[in-house]
């Protein structure tokens, strides 16, 4: 941090000013979350059912996770790395009772859902394990013989000691961890919870933003949404109030899918709207491929309506757009452009792909990020539906204001559960009587909420920052105002802080002053 001080950004060009700022405000977020008081808290709760290594580790040991299978070298690496696997569990275990010692535990509802998870993983048939995967997936070249040996290896090592060491970790949590668990879900229940929170407002925003502020603009956001879904609803035929128009939309038949096909099929037809109008919008277009694929059952009902898996720099594993078919009746006809938009093109897909694909910046550029833009930019990129012509059909535009809306909740629920005392149910019903979710995803939202404090404010700040930079650069630039360089301009130099983007922005907007 010292040395990085010590550099004039005065006598730097401007890429290097950037990665400078960059890595300075990178640095001073981890500085601030590895203090003695942050880590009494964070370090005795190693996994939760959002964010837990028994959860990311069947996906990293599977193909197409990015960890090369390639070779008979690379799958004995993955029997390595399997037999380690007691071992790590150890290691979260020992954290955990540090944390039962000193009475810093995680909340009974996020150990049942971890629990749970256990349980989906070890209930699927050994064959259709994610841990034999690559039993499934063998590279051309592989003989015969190798193939039937690993296949052999890989029956052996999940058997005797992936599955053991879940079944122990299983067996700690329910039997152990969960009777010393708290019954509280927020962190202002914890001694120091309420810096950490600050701490972690920072963290993922960028912005030095104070709970309580954050909380108030949440209300605004959600009541002024709420005006614009009046109006939706009106288009839509129904003449009644708006809570009952949330409760005819869960329950009306015409606004959800009969079939994960009818799912699918919705997300691809915008995928492919989006693919023919993207070049009016982006002087840039990544390389690396987009997927649309369901869930895997063992993670459908622990997950929210859609997700992003990001691909290989070099293209060759494709980006994926993960959508949620569990418990059809829950899902949404109206959300899906809104959906795919976020996830997938132009939102995470465009972003981090055109980052990762982006040779010239340095890696912590490429590969980096923070929340706000990132989630930020995704959120924002939603709102190019309306100029695409997605929200014209008052179907998809009240999805775009429902997801909106979720946004603008975030900010009311998220320092609700962790600043004002809120409890799940209170959480869970403030979504419910203000927007048409189901029950399944406002569980599955507020549950993420207590498992990763902060993060969700993320969303809506960012966005709110990119929108007003662009308003800025079209009162600036009036009719100079190129849609496609304001993007480059907000995609070219990898997951930017809050400010640094501003300043990178605004610097851009001076220069084509200057030029005009």
């Amino acid at each position: 941090m010292a040395e990085l001080a010590a550099i004039d950004p005065a006598a730097l060009d401007e890429g290097h000013r950037i990665s400078r700022a960059v890595m300075m405000d990178a640095k001073q977020a981890e500085q601030a979350l590895l203090t003695p008081e942050a880590l009494a808290l964070t370090e005795v709760q190693p996994f939760n059912h959002f964010g837990g290594f028994h959860v990311a580790y069947p996906e990293i040991s599977s193909p197409g996770s990015g960890i090369a299978l390639d070779t008979a070298r690379d799958y004995a690496l993955l029997m390595e790395r399997h037999r380690a696997l007691p071992a790590v569990f150890d290691q979260a275990i020992a954290r955990f009772r540090e944390g039962m010692a000193s009475g810093l535990t995680e909340p009974q509802l996020t150990v049942d859902n971890m629990i749970a998870q256990i349980d989906g993983l070890l209930a699927q048939p050994l064959d259709r394990s994610p841990f034999m995967a690559p039993a499934r997936n063998f590279p051309p070249a592989m003989t015969q013989a190798e193939r039937a040996r690993l296949r052999r290896d890989l029956r052996e090592v999940t058997q005797r000691t992936i599955y053991p060491a879940y079944r122990n970790l299983r067996r700690f949590l329910a039997e152990d961890y969960r009777p010393a668990a708290r019954q509280s879900v927020g962190l202002s229940a914890l001694p120091g919870g309420d810096a950490l929170y600050r701490k972690l407002v920072r963290a993922n925003t960028t912005l030095n933003l104070e709970p309580a502020a954050v909380h108030d603009l949440g209300l605004r956001e959600v009541a002024r949404i709420q005006r614009e879904m009046d109006q939706v609803k009106t288009e839509l035929g129904f003449a009644g109030p708006l809570p009952a128009f949330f409760d005819h939309i869960r329950t009306d038949p015409r606004y959800h899918p009969k079939t994960e096909g009818e799912l699918a099929e919705g997300y691809r037809a915008t995928g492919r709207k989006v693919d023919a109008l993207a070049p009016r919008y982006f002087l840039n277009l990544p390389r690396t491929p987009l997927q649309i694929q369901s869930y895997p059952p063992y993670r459908a009902k622990f997950e929210a309506g859609g997700s992003y898996a990001q691909g290989s720099p070099d293209g060759r594993l494709p980006g994926t757009f993960f959508f949620n078919s569990y418990d059809l009746k829950s899902r949404f006809l109206t959300g899906i452009a809104t959906l795919y938009l976020h996830e997938g093109a132009p939102g995470h897909h465009f972003q981090i792909s055109l980052a990762q694909e982006n040779t010239a910046l340095p890696d912590f550029q490429r590969f980096g990020g923070n929340t706000a833009y990132i989630e930020g930019w995704a959120l924002y990129a939603e709102t190019l539906g309306y100029e695409m012509g997605f929200y014209k059909d008052p179907m998809q535009h009240w999805g775009t204001l429902d997801d909106e809306m979720l946004r603008a909740m975030r900010l009311v629920v998220d320092t609700g559960l962790h600043t004002k005392g809120w409890n799940r149910e209170q959480a869970v019903a403030y979504m419910l009587g203000n927007s048409g979710m189901g029950r399944s995803d406002a569980e599955a939202e507020v549950d993420r909420y207590i498992a990763i404090p902060g993060q969700a404010l993320s969303y809506k700040i960012g966005a709110l920052t990119i929108q007003r930079l662009r308003k800025e650069a079209e009162t600036a630039l009036g009719d100079r105002f190129d849609i496609r360089q304001f993007h480059d301009q907000v995609l070219g130099s990898g997951a930017l802080p809050m400010q640094v983007l501003e300043s990178k922005v605004r610097g851009w907007i001076a220069a084509q002053g200057k030029t005009g």
